[in-house]
């Protein structure tokens, strides 16, 4: 079958760095969060885990801004850039992931709305996760109790509404029968490459810019 290069190396290990860090801060982040699980973090090595996966979840996406400021940019102003296709896209969206009717999703630039939705969903809580965790590890003894406890309840939120995203971005990526009807999005963050049919059918616009090269 075959494949075009949608994702460079650099792309793919700045994916699977994040994503990694962002698991360990799952697995962790629960032991603190559900009161059951409470038992694993005692020996505050979980705790130690999860500051260390922190500090690799904020830096891994600053080098890679400072290492090409111009690709990231372009990303940036591409998840806050909506258009005619992309509302088409939202209203679309329950016949093709439900009933899985591709007949009315418009075409797709290189970043297609589902990911612009992920894309900013991480550009918002992001820095919600990192204020309110700074709070909380180094103030955690002279903040005013008001102020921790509402820092942990934002911590929570942003945790639980990313994560829902995360679960919804990995069904959407491997599981759908969609996606592996046109050969999914997974192979793209091993090998870099998207098969023709999952380019045009996820990302029309941007192939047909590539196809014309």
């Amino acid at each position: 079958m075959e494949r075009v290069q949608k994702y460079t190396k650099p792309a793919r290990v700045f994916h699977w760095v994040h994503c990694g860090a962002f698991l360990l801060l799952v697995i962790t982040g629960i032991f603190l969060f559900v009161p059951a699980a409470g038992f694993l973090a005692q020996d505050s090595w979980s705790r130690v885990i999860h500051r260390v996966a922190a500090v690799i979840f904020v830096l891994a996406p600053l080098i890679q801004i400072f290492a090409n400021p111009k690709s990231a940019g372009a990303s940036i102003k591409r998840a806050f850039t909506w258009g005619k296709d992309d509302l088409e896209w939202v209203r679309a969206m329950p016949q093709y992931y439900f009933l899985g009717d591709e007949s009315t999703m418009p075409p797709q630039d290189e970043m297609n709305t589902g990911q612009k939705l992920w894309y900013t969903l991480l550009l918002i809580f992001g820095p919600i996760f990192l204020i309110t965790g700074i709070l909380m590890w180094f103030f955690k003894y002279s903040l005013p109790s008001a102020v921790f406890q509402w820092s942990l309840f934002a911590h929570d939120v942003a945790f639980i509404l990313i994560l829902l995203m995360f679960l919804l971005h990995i069904y959407l990526g491997i599981i759908h029968p969609m996606m592996r009807k046109h050969g999914g999005s997974f192979s793209s963050m091993v090998d870099g490459t998207v098969t023709v049919d999952y380019a045009k059918s996820h990302h029309g616009k941007w192939y047909k810019e590539i196809a014309k090269k």
